[in-house]
């Protein structure tokens, strides 16, 4: 899409129409940034009309290249390129800015505005999923293209970022910023805008390192960008930067722009006030005045917008010849370019389930050594299946064996096709690089960590759930019975928290059997989830293999029922392989390693007719008919346990105003499982009184 830029006459027209149509759009929203969108406005028009391949006509084009505006809060910068290129973005998009029901929102969303690729605003998580971004494209030409000349394949495509002081302050660009250039992600661009000043002021309150250093040293090529002449962006030099970088390169680049916050606004630019509020109706009459434009609110000169709009021509000329070049792909290699079309379609192979790992009643394994067995299986059918943990594939058993690691070729067992990523110690990167890595198209994606370090990651997974991207985090080690390491790194109150963000699935199995169905039930579910699994042994229940599949797709089932003593039969019982079974006496509820402490407890209890319901996924569970969750846990059983190795919070609304929730609603101990488990009240002997005090509770209620 390469287009010479004429600064003089319609670029610079189209410039002043996009900064006057961002600082119009804020002022009548009554908030939002515009310092930013003003300034950065010749950068967005450059890479929009240069140096960004893209077709405003069909923004999901599979060879596009991406931008990710990480500096999320200047919104209003992205909505005015996407209306004048040609996106589905009206004027009255933009003076709908920042309302209720609006196309243009307060921060970019993906799948509510048409070109946004990635959800931003929490800042360094657009750059971070930006690197993932990166990642996923070097690992499908690798394995789709890899003989191709570099530059020459269909599946080369680049990724721009624009970040903000901000952006690179957060911790998480550090962990982020070392990724990219140890994996030397050549199609990854990020410009820096260094425009000194911040919400409080000048950013020498907070800062004195030299940022292109610190990129530099990480692996980065690094340019510096000065003020044009009259203090403004010098896009020229810009230009011949980004020139410089094609699809060739072999290491990130990182762009260090100067810019003038709020430039050309006469009296706000430099001010820390223009970058979170309106710049006032005066000061924008002024800037008018100073652009040497007279012109009411969301004015767009037709010469301009169709300047501006001669992007869609090139971009459908783009898109075309990328065509020919993939079809040319497609008929050289038609096995690959099948599996890319399933994978990229979201299908799964007819032949999955059968092809998952059996286990079997008497068999005893750790729940995370049973999801190994399962991602091995899971590799062998799933090419593009891919993952790695946060320097801990042996206690995760996370390793695709024979998969080699992903990394630039350095011999032997490496390569961009590699399908084991070493993350180091950066849960944050992780969490946000597989966001980025999902969202090209093609990949399924699974990384790992201990549960109680899920904390490290929440922001990333917060945005998963949001964007509802088909992520899966593995977490390992996730209650006090990981043992000797200590309260440190036994997780309480995590399960409980990550329960309560809106559109996550937390999955935790109670066994083998119930960790390969856990597997595939993410995978069909696809969106984003968390499979929790144990360290310790545990045995694998008796319950059929169909039941158990069945029932943890719809999240929670019966695992055993008593005889009944009162109501007809429950289709949960019977499918649990007890036909004579009914309305119990008391539900006891439990969710991973606790399914085999309460079977063992009741096995002890002889007076009443108690079942057992594995709840691997609460959520799953509320998402089914109402008729389903009443077959399982009958509204007429007021006796009811909760059983959890974990916080109890959260779980009074299935035990009811009669039930008892034994959970640990203190932190754990240093001492080995057993120990710190039997400290900790995880006991049959609790769960036996509590079953009776449930019982006890119910008969009261009825009797009064």
């Amino acid at each position: 899409m390469t287009h010479a830029l004429d600064q003089t006459s319609l670029d610079h027209a189209a410039v002043t129409t996009a900064r006057l149509l961002a600082l119009d759009a804020v002022e009548r929203a009554g908030s939002g940034h515009p310092g930013t969108a003003a300034a950065l406005a010749p950068v967005a028009h450059l890479l929009f009309q240069k140096h960004l391949r893209h077709d405003p006509q069909a923004p999901d084009w599979a060879g596009r290249d991406r931008f990710v505006l990480s500096c999320g809060h200047a919104s209003v910068l992205l909505y005015t390129q996407l209306f004048l290129t040609g996106y589905d973005v009206s004027l009255d998009d933009l003076k709908a800015f920042r309302s209720f029901g609006s196309r243009t929102p307060g921060h970019p969303e993906l799948g509510h505005t048409p070109g946004v690729e990635t959800t931003t605003g929490p800042l360094g998580q657009g750059l971070a999923t930006a690197v993932g971004m990166a990642m996923a494209i070097a690992h499908e030409r690798a394995v789709n293209d890899p003989d191709a000349a570099p530059g020459e394949s269909v599946f080369d495509r680049r990724v721009f970022v624009l970040a903000s002081d901000g952006d690179l302050q957060e911790g998480l660009s550090y962990e982020a910023g070392a990724l990219a250039g140890r994996h030397r992600l050549g199609g990854l661009t990020v410009i820096y805008d260094d425009n000194d000043i911040q919400i409080e002021g000048d950013t020498s309150l907070t800062s004195s390192e030299n940022v292109g250093a610190r990129f530099a040293a990480q692996g980065w090529r690094v340019d510096h960008v000065g003020l044009a002449s009259d203090g403004d962006v010098d896009v020229e030099a810009l230009d011949e930067v980004l020139s410089a970088t094609d699809r060739r390169g072999d290491r990130p680049h990182l762009v260090v722009l100067k810019s003038q916050i709020a430039w050309p606004a006469p009296n706000a630019r430099n001010t820390s006030a223009a970058h979170g509020a309106p710049l006032g109706a005066d000061e924008v009459a002024a800037t008018r005045v100073e652009l040497g434009v007279q012109s009411e609110p969301f004015t767009v000169d037709a010469d301009v917008l169709a300047h501006t709009r001669s992007v869609l021509e090139r971009g459908r000329a783009a898109r075309e010849a990328w065509q020919v070049a993939a079809d040319a792909w497609e008929a050289a290699h038609p096995v690959a370019a099948a599996e890319l079309q399933r994978s990229r379609s979201r299908a799964l192979p007819a032949d999955l389930e059968s092809r998952l790992p059996v286990f079997s009643p008497g068999d005893t394994l750790a729940t995370r050594d049973a999801s190994g067995k399962v991602i091995q299986a899971l590799a062998e059918a799933l090419p593009e299946l891919w993952g790695g943990s946060a320097d801990l594939a042996e206690p995760n058993r996370t390793a695709i064996a024979g998969g080699a690691s992903y990394l630039p070729d350095e011999g032997p067992g490496t390569g961009r096709a590699g399908r084991n990523v070493h993350w180091g110690v950066r849960e944050g990167a992780m969490a946000s690089a597989m966001n980025g890595i999902s969202l090209i198209e093609g990949s399924r994606f699974f990384a790992g960590t201990f549960l109680v370090f899920s904390d490290y990651q929440r922001p990333a997974i917060r945005l998963a759930a949001l964007m509802q991207l088909p992520v899966t985090y593995l977490w390992s080690h996730d209650s006090v019975a990981l043992g000797a390491d200590g309260p440190t790194h036994q997780p309480i109150e995590h399960l409980a928290s990550l329960r309560a963000m809106p559109g996550f699935s937390v999955v935790r199995p109670a066994d083998g059997a119930e960790t390969a169905a856990a597997w595939l039930a993410i995978l069909e579910k696809d969106g984003p989830a968390g499979l929790v699994l144990a360290r310790q042994p545990l045995p694998v229940a008796s319950t059929p293999v169909d039941v158990v599949r069945a029932g943890v797709r719809r999240g929670a089932y019966v695992v055993q029922d008593a005889p009944a003593r009162t109501g007809g039969a429950a289709d949960g019982s019977a499918a649990a392989g007890t036909p004579d079974a009914g309305t119990p006496d008391v539900v006891v509820v439990a969710t991973g390693s606790e399914v085999a402490l309460v079977l063992e407890a009741v096995a002890q209890i002889d007076d009443l007719a108690v079942r057992v319901v594995s709840m691997p996924c609460r959520e799953w569970f509320d998402a089914e008919s109402e008729q389903y969750r009443e077959q399982v846990l009958p509204r007429a059983v007021s006796a009811r346990v909760v059983v959890e190795a974990a916080a109890s919070f959260g779980w009074e609304g299935v035990a009811g105003p009669d039930g008892v929730i034994v959970g640990i609603d203190e932190f754990g101990l240093s001492a080995p499982a057993a120990d710190a488990l039997r400290e900790r009240g995880m006991t049959t002997d609790r769960v036996v009184a509590a079953v009776r005090t449930a019982a006890g509770r119910a008969a009261t209620s009825v009797a009064s």
